[in-house]
């Protein structure tokens, strides 16, 4: 507390200490005869420091040039320390080159000082210690520069870290948003394509087949909820105790069969083939190959007319991945520019935060074909 309120006082008035210190020994302690003259030499010594924080350089020239006219004066006065409080302020607010070059100037003062006044002409005890306090004043100045530019050096340097951290925390909330995007996207247009396609075939096997269309309602039923428990898991909502976790696990390379079947439902036959073994697969990894594979047969489903067959092809070897996926309908021509982060984008997005590079495009023989390969070295965070 008392610190704090020794801080609260301004600079203005510890700075007028010594000189009203100065002032009040000579008055107090010179005869009448020589008052006047000692009191304008300590005024001219010791009012400049009054200024020396705004003025350092101008106030120690000020203060030398009072010292030497004292000199030729041959008045030896107290307020001689004047000259240290000036050397200790320009040290602290000049650089190497200024500190140096005033230290010379009042060492020679010392010189000079010791030359004149020293007693029985003892020089030498007087001048080592005039000079240790010189360089006491001016290593003292040094010494508070230095912590003050350290100081400095650390507060910028929080300041940059709170910025770095402020802008990474900006990035991860982007990167999330791009994420949720990418899986609202696939969700959304996966699930409703699938439930029109199975709500347009309930609609023509209702009076001819009321069992397939009872089906085909069934079936639109289990994908709305399998789209909202997936959108609630991307948005982060879904509980891993609720039973909606257990009865529709995250999706992976195991769930690729039942994905299979779900587009063959809506009308799009697709054959699946997986080679290797994909235990050793991390679950973000097989999340993405869902993803690809599943907006690759929306894709499908969505641009190829009625008789289209699609097939599957997933190989896992020991540091990757590859994903094929082709068709035998054709295509109309697609944009030349399609917004980022959906469709073919989106997949390449995918794709590129695995290592990997997504070719679309038609087959020679006819159809369409995705391929990609993605590298589990990779981090692939930002792909689930």
């Amino acid at each position: 507390m008392r610190v704090r309120h020794l801080d609260r006082v301004p600079a203005l008035v510890w700075d007028s200490v010594l000189p009203a210190l100065l002032l009040l020994h000579v008055g107090t302690t010179y005869p009448a005869r020589q008052l006047p003259v000692a009191a304008a030499l300590t005024a001219a010594l010791a009012l400049p420091l009054l200024w020396r924080r705004r003025a350092p350089v101008a106030v120690f020239a000020a203060v030398v040039a009072a010292a030497f006219v004292q000199w030729l004066a041959d008045v030896q006065l107290p307020a001689d320390a004047a000259l240290l409080v000036a050397l200790y302020t320009a040290a602290a607010h000049t650089g190497r080159r200024g500190t140096l070059l005033a230290a010379a100037v009042v060492e020679g003062g010392a010189a000079l000082a010791c030359l004149r006044w020293a007693t029985n002409g003892a020089f030498l005890a007087p001048f080592v210690a005039l000079s240790a306090t010189v360089v006491a004043a001016a290593v003292l100045g040094v010494n508070v520069r230095t912590g003050r530019a350290y100081l400095a050096a650390v507060r910028e340097r929080a300041e940059r870290l709170a910025l770095h951290q402020e802008q990474q925390a900006l990035l991860a909330v982007a990167e999330e948003r791009a994420r949720i995007t990418r899986e609202m996207h696939d969700i959304v247009t996966h699930n409703l394509s699938v439930m029109v396609a199975l709500t347009d075939a309930a609609v023509h096997a209702q009076h001819r087949s009321p069992d397939r269309a009872t089906a085909a309602m069934l079936q639109i039923s289990e994908t709305g909820r399998q789209a909202l428990t997936d959108m609630r898991r991307s948005l982060g909502v879904l509980r891993a105790d609720e039973p909606d976790a257990e009865r529709h696990p995250l999706p992976g390379i195991a769930q690729l069969e039942a994905l299979a079947g779900q587009m063959a439902a809506a009308g799009l036959p697709t054959g699946l083939r997986v080679r290797g073994g994909h235990a050793h697969v991390p679950a973000s990894t097989q999340l993405t190959v869902y993803r690809l594979v599943q907006e690759a047969l929306t894709n499908t489903l969505k641009h190829t007319p009625a008789g289209t067959r699609a097939t599957v092809l997933v190989e896992c070897s020991a540091g990757s991945v590859g994903v094929e996926v082709t068709d035998s309908g054709p295509r109309p021509a697609l944009p030349t520019a399609a917004p980022s982060g959906h469709g073919i984008p989106g997949m390449r997005e995918r794709a590129a935060a695995y290592g990997g590079t997504l070719r679309a495009g038609p087959l020679p023989g006819g159809g369409w074909g995705v391929r990609t390969r993605l590298m589990l070295g990779s981090a692939g965070t930002g792909a689930v």
